[in-house]
């Protein structure tokens, strides 16, 4: 299960979250495409980086893990949509290399995280969503194991 988890939560820990504290002034000018100011892009990075590391530390350890994945899912989805815009570059159908194509699919890379994050924090039956709902900072504990 912890193989598993890791998985999900390897590409923002260690990994993002290492790129943009060793690059941070270029993640702020990344930033700065989307909000102009720069005291605003500061904090969208800083708010980026304590995600990365704060929601995959939930997600790892069984605290508050539903809730993490769930931040988890939305940051996902918010990162694909405001950076992975696949519709702008205009070269989508040309033959041969197209940015749109690269970020098309890594937009989808991005959905798709967001889709196994979403079972982490729902589980797999329909009644899942509202033990999440009622109880969102509870832990789904899983690394427990009940005696036989």
């Amino acid at each position: 299960m912890l193989g598993v988890r890791y998985l999900l939560v390897v590409l923002f820990f260690p990994f993002s979250a290492l790129d943009k504290i060793i690059n941070f002034k270029g993640a702020v000018v990344q930033a700065r495409e989307l909000v102009p100011s720069r005291g605003a892009a500061t904090l969208l990075i800083l708010a980026g980086l304590a995600t990365e590391i704060l929601m995959p530390i939930g997600i790892l350890t069984g605290v508050a893990d539903r809730l993490a994945a769930f931040i988890m899912a939305g940051y996902c989805g918010v990162t694909a949509l405001l950076w992975k815009r696949w519709w702008q570059p205009g070269d989508f159908r040309r033959s041969g290399d197209s940015k749109a194509r690269n970020l098309f699919w890594d937009f989808l890379k991005n959905f798709s995280l967001a889709g196994g994050f979403l079972l982490l924090a729902f589980g797999l039956h329909a009644g899942d969503f509202g033990a999440f709902v009622a109880h969102p900072l509870a832990s789904s504990h899983p690394y427990y194991e009940p005696a036989h």
